[in-house]
């Protein structure tokens, strides 16, 4: 049996320099996910996380945070997330990125 999978581009080629938070993404359907972060350029330190949601309007976070502070490809697992998911991103201090997400979904 294939498994069902999707990747969406969540952000492209974005540049940040104070917190932020992806645009809500539904995927109740999954049963897992994975954030890949590809970091073009990076001063400072980011510290982004998985929040999840029932409705696409309130947030919590969830699970590990993800560090990264140089260009790269930075990844996060999530599981047992229900039925929204976004990544938000704090800067400890002054710092500036600009960087690729996707979030990759299978059943």
């Amino acid at each position: 049996m294939v498994r069902i999978s999707q990747t969406a581009v969540v952000e492209r080629n974005a540049r940040r320099d104070a917190t932020f938070a992806t645009e809500p993404f539904e995927v109740a359907w999954a049963g897992e996910a994975r954030w890949f972060v590809r970091v073009l350029e990076c001063s400072g330190t980011w510290h982004a996380r998985t929040e999840i949601s029932p409705d696409g309007q309130e947030w919590c976070p969830y699970g590990e945070p993800l560090r990264f502070d140089a260009p790269g490809v930075y990844t996060a697992g999530v599981t047992h997330f229900g039925h929204w998911l976004r990544l938000a991103a704090e800067p400890d201090g002054e710092a500036s990125t600009r960087l690729h997400i996707y979030l990759a979904l299978k059943e």
